[in-house]
């Protein structure tokens, strides 16, 4: 039985992008286990580490050396492979093939007969042959972002590579890498433990470079430390910080052995509305906020070092002394801006290109200004407001906070607003126009800033699907497919039961000289009711649920939504297989006839008693069903709908559909379509799994 042992690589480089860190060792940990899955060869728990200064694969459980493999290569049918008792020249060709004599190869039974073939073993490599190729391929093949040169090298990667590690257990597999050759000699933190240091066991990789090294290569807890650390320091200062992860995940990025510290700044800044801090000191430094019990932000910050200090003081000075003139540009910026009023820079937009066919930002503003005065008297909200938010809504763009944190747009634009005393409703509409900006994020609940947010949104898809533009494979330079989601989700969140088709038609008329006018309401439309397939499975709703709705014209968002939620309930009924069948049944029946089946049942004609069962069942039903998806509760109108199963049953066990009479077969052909009519005033559910 083969021993297993741990397998380890590392790659040591300078320091690497933050962001590109965890990806790089996945990719070389995913890299790594394909490629010996390919070879066979057996491995436990794979763990993927890396720190600025290193990429760190471990393999638990690697086995030294493949199982045997038991070949079994087959040939020509045996009455081929000879003639009056002479191997032919097939015979012998797959002889040579094989490489061996025509004696050593065997008849084989198949399911397609006997036939000759050859059976061997095939021994197995060790893992020091095989793992140097495997992982050459593995570094090979990672998604480096920008690869670059060093010195004379012609080696290309990321960054400049310095050493490279490759145990087995205690063993060192030779190989060359990126021009470096493999040892066990690896490198601790930069400052702290700059010696060589010699790794006995592959096991002991972390322990020996957290002891000796001061490097913690483990990621996650790196990550968890800084937390930590972080969290200890606000306790200490009586405050919280705010953990954002990103940047949590930017710093952990950016050091191998974190050291929390917690410096101050000058009180007078919080004068400066507190986002236009925060931004300063997270963008520029990565540094952590805090705020006090109130959520008020307070003047102190925790910065993450690399470096344990023998003077922290030192370090908490240095970094003082560098966020001092980064939030006093922030406080000039803020003190410049205040001394124009919003509206006093409109003519500004003029100047700014929204997009080369589509205008200037000036332009966007009027088109939007249309389109949301329209959306809002649709759900009852002022109209003034809505067209003084749209004449205002990118005129913070030309802001010099804005300019300077993009980050902050919409938001200094509402803290402007309030300053310049236009109303509240508008203030907030321009903070709002920008929500939702992720999955998961709030939607605007101000009913101006409602109408802001779709207009805007309802303008640049329009103009750019307009201008032959729109979103392909990875491409979306404009942001549609989350623009689109944020419209579906301001409508469903809000339950505003607006036309997308209507809203579409009033922004598209608003853009002059469109090459595709023509079809850009009916190409948006379509993308954007697409985007509800990945809405409904990231619900667990299966793919037919949305395929039934998706078949029928449903161009209202929250109508639609409200249809998925009711299918969804329906499909996991026990009627709700045998009815999908049905009217599967019932489409393809219907679908053969000349000609369109008229609706109207003839009770005179109704002679068999199944038929008859289910035509009263349908009038029952519809009786029941109409009123409620006139009032949209499609839940309980497919629950009245699920009562037709025995019915249905008994028609389709008892019932000639297509009789001789012409008279009869049409009756039938009737019900039938009553009963496919009836179920598509939700959706189509003969989409639906059937059984």
């Amino acid at each position: 039985m083969a021993n297993e042992r741990t397998f380890l690589i590392e790659l040591g480089c300078e320091e690497l992008p933050p962001g590109a860190i965890a990806p790089l060792a996945e990719a070389l940990a995913a890299g790594l286990c394909r490629k010996m899955d390919d070879a066979e060869l057996p491995h436990g728990e794979v763990h993927a580490w890396g720190t600025p200064r290193r990429l760190t694969v471990a393999i638990e459980r690697l086995a030294d050396i493949q199982p045997d493999r038991h070949i079994e290569k087959l040939g020509p049918a045996l009455k081929a492979a000879y003639k009056d008792g002479e191997p032919t020249k097939a015979a012998l060709g797959f002889a040579r093939s094989c490489g061996v004599d025509i004696s050593e190869l065997e008849e084989i039974d198949t399911d397609k007969g006997l036939r000759l073939g050859h059976r061997h073993v095939e021994t197995g490599q060790s893992t020091c042959e095989l793992m140097p190729a495997i992982a050459e391929s593995a570094v090979n093949e990672l998604p480096v972002p920008k690869n670059m040169r060093w010195g004379d090298s012609r080696v290309e990667f990321s960054r400049p590579v310095h050493w490279l590690v490759m145990l087995h257990g205690e063993d060192v597999i030779p190989a060359t890498i990126l021009g470096l050759t493999s040892d066990r000699i690896t490198y601790g933190h930069r400052f702290h433990a700059p010696e060589a240091i010699e790794l006995v066991n592959a096991d002991t990789y972390l322990e020996v470079l957290e002891t000796r090294g001061k490097v913690l290569a483990d990621m996650n807890r790196r990550r968890q430390e800084v937390l930590r650390q972080v969290q200890d320091q606000a306790k200490a200062l009586k405050a919280t910080a705010v953990i954002d992860d990103d940047l949590l995940t930017e710093v952990t990025g950016l050091v191998e052995w974190p050291v929390a510290l917690a410096g101050r700044f000058d009180e007078r800044f919080l004068e400066v509305p507190p986002e236009c801090l925060v931004s300063s000191m997270k963008a520029n430094q990565k540094y952590f906020h805090l705020l006090d019990e109130q959520d008020n932000l307070i003047p102190a910050f925790i910065t993450i070092s690399n470096i344990e200090s023998r003077d922290p003081r030192q370090v908490i000075e240095g970094n003082e002394r560098v966020i001092r003139p980064r939030l006093a540009d922030a406080a000039f910026f803020f003190e410049t801006d205040r001394k124009r009023t919003l509206a006093s820079r409109c003519d500004e937009l003029s100047k700014v290109v929204f997009q080369q066919k589509l205008g200037t930002l000036a332009d966007k503003s009027r088109r939007t200004r249309v389109v949301a005065a329209a959306i809002a008297s649709s759900i009852g909200s002022p109209i003034e407001h809505a067209e003084r938010a749209a004449e205002l809504a990118k005129c913070d763009l030309v802001t010099e906070m804005v300019l300077e944190f993009p980050e902050l747009q919409g938001i200094m634009g509402a803290y402007y607003a309030r300053f310049d005393e236009e109303a509240e409703p508008v203030a907030r509409a321009l903070y709002q126009q920008y929500l939702p900006r992720f999955a998961g994020d709030e939607t605007p609940d101000e009913p101006t800033g409602v109408a802001l947010a779709l207009a805007d949104r309802l303008d640049t898809l329009t103009g750019i699907f307009g201008i032959g533009q729109r979103p392909s494979g990875t491409r979306d330079p404009f942001a549609l497919r989350r623009a689109s989601i944020s419209i579906l989700s301001i409508l469903v969140r809000g339950e505003y039961n607006l036309d997308l088709r209507e809203l579409l038609g009033l922004a598209a008329k608003q853009h002059s000289n469109l090459p595709n006018a023509d079809t850009v309401v009916n190409d948006v439309l379509e993308y954007m009711l697409d985007r509800f397939r990945t809405w409904a499975q990231d619900a667990g709703m299966p793919v037919e649920v949305y395929q039934a709705v998706r078949a029928r014209p449903v161009t209202r968002p929250y109508d639609f939504e409200r249809r998925l939620k009711a299918v969804h309930h329906f499909s996991q009924r026990d009627e709700a297989r045998a009815l999908a069948a049905a009217n599967k049944r019932v489409a393809n029946i219907l679908s053969k006839q000349d000609g369109e089946v008229a609706h109207e049942v003839d009770v005179a004609l109704l002679t068999e008693h199944a038929e008859k069962a289910l035509h009263d069942a349908i009038v029952s039903a519809s009786d029941r069903a109409l009123p409620l998806i006139g009032e949209g509760d499609y839940a309980q109108a497919l629950d009245a709908l699920a009562e037709l199963k025995g019915p249905v049953d008994a028609f389709f066990d008892q019932v000639m559909v297509m009789a001789e009479d012409d008279q009869i077969r049409r009756n039938r052909l009737a019900i039938l379509a009553s009963l496919q009519q009836l179920f598509l005033e939700i959706a189509d559910i003969s989409l639906l799994p059937q059984g």
